[in-house]
């Protein structure tokens, strides 16, 4: 990656990184409140969904910022001899060294593909905001079969000191929910977590496709 690619990356993951947190805090919040075991209102309910948001902002620009740079970089040095059909593995390897999270491996190579397919079909490259919608569907369906995972993490941190589910295995808490709760305790809150997510990978997404070609644009414009 050249060095104007290199800053652009930087600051418009930053960039994309504030202004998806600032946006969306309360509705994770809200979320993190629906999978709480003690239920919604005795987790808070509406009270104070805005808790928290300026020192998440702040700490969001560098997190967002180095994911991006390093997902850029390592998706350009993999694309150098990578043929189209292992273009999903290699944005999956991307994803993975920039954010080990399942969640990741599902949406940037799902965003990836759906950017490829609509430029494909309009024989262009896509625009910003074509991005960002190919963004919002990914983010939403990487939500959706990764829920699970969210609501067993939203156990473990939420579980009493010393009991089994505090203990921090994923397993063991999968387990603990289903056999309480079943499917519907497996997927609680997926509607609110697809919903915030998709529209946060639409803003996440769309301002940093858009806010890195600008950067780029100038780069290209200066002397």
């Amino acid at each position: 990656m050249d060095r104007p690619g290199f800053t652009a990356s930087l600051v418009a993951g930053g960039v994309a990184g504030v202004s998806v947190d600032l946006i969306l805090f309360p509705l994770d919040t809200i979320k993190t409140r629906l999978q709480s075991p003690q239920g919604f209102y005795k987790a808070g309910g509406f009270y104070g969904v805005y808790a928290g948001v300026p020192s998440t902002a702040i700490g969001s620009f560098p997190n967002a910022a180095a994911f991006f740079v390093t997902y850029e970089y390592v998706k350009w040095i993999l694309h150098t001899d990578s043929s189209s059909y292992l273009m999903p593995v290699t944005h999956m390897l991307a994803a993975s060294v920039g954010e080990v999270i399942p969640f990741s491996l599902v949406q940037f190579p799902l965003w990836e593909s759906l950017k490829a397919l609509w430029s494909w079909r309009q024989d262009h490259v896509v625009d910003s905001w074509q991005s960002a919608v190919c963004g919002a569907f990914a983010g939403g369906f990487a939500a959706a079969v990764t829920t699970p995972l969210d609501v067993a993490k939203t156990r473990i941190m939420l579980a009493k000191a010393g009991s089994s589910t505090a203990s921090g295995n994923i397993l063991s808490a999968l387990h603990a929910v289903w056999r309480t709760q079943g499917l519907s305790g497996l997927f609680a809150g997926v509607f609110p977590r697809m919903a915030a997510i998709s529209l946060g990978g639409f803003i996440f997404l769309g301002v940093y496709d858009q806010t890195r070609s600008f950067l780029l644009e100038l780069g290209r414009e200066s002397p």
